[in-house]
């Protein structure tokens, strides 16, 4: 998912409101990765930098989170030299994905939490509502649309994304009490069972 610039940041100094725009991000994802919930002003303060230029950049808290969400910037979770057996490219999707699950959990928290809104208006925009990874799980699965179509291909995408998401990670850790280790054997061991549970049917 592309960020798109404001007006702001598009005209007069552009590299350096660049350089501005990052520092508040990765101030917000630190303070994020922290247990923080940041607001404008917090990211602006870690990252030294005043309160109304970071307002020109993110005019409240929620675009500020949707910014820094460690997902934007990934197009594709396939290697560069993606193998072409559809098992194999889909262990590589679902593995990357449960390790920037992981790695970023402090973030993906934040933003299940933001996307349970109850303002449709305002979660829609959110990386959760955004079907980022769906269309990752998809490209993965690309091999069997000649055998099953694109609208069947379409249906075990999602249902391979709701059992490795953020959603799923919570549930098993803190609910079923399985170590991320073993939770993560787990999603990756249900996206497989789909996987063949479709190519059989």
């Amino acid at each position: 998912m592309k960020i798109v610039s404001s007006h702001y940041e598009a005209n007069g100094r552009v590299e350096q409101k660049r350089r501005t725009r990052e520092a508040l991000v990765s101030a917000a994802r630190d303070l994020v990765a922290n247990g923080r919930n940041p607001t404008v002003e917090d990211a602006a303060a870690a990252a030294s930098v005043s309160r109304a230029t970071a307002y020109r950049y993110f005019p409240d808290q929620r675009s500020l989170l949707l910014a820094a969400h460690p997902e934007v910037a990934t197009t594709t979770l396939l290697p560069d030299d993606p193998p072409k057996d559809v098992a194999d490219r889909l262990d590589a999707v679902v593995r990357a994905f449960i390790e920037l699950i992981i790695d970023t959990e402090a973030q993906q928290r934040t933003m299940l939490r933001l996307s349970l809104d109850p303002v449709p208006a305002a979660s829609s925009a959110l990386p959760l509502r955004q079907g980022r990874a769906i269309g990752w799980i998809a490209e993965a699965l690309e091999p069997l649309l000649p055998q099953l179509g694109e609208e069947r291909v379409h249906r075990l995408a999602l249902g391979i994304r709701s059992a490795i998401g953020i959603e799923a990670l919570v549930w098993l850790t803190d609910i079923a009490g399985l170590s991320r280790e073993d939770a993560a054997q787990l999603m990756l061991s249900s996206a497989r069972a789909m996987l063949r549970a479709a190519i059989s049917a």
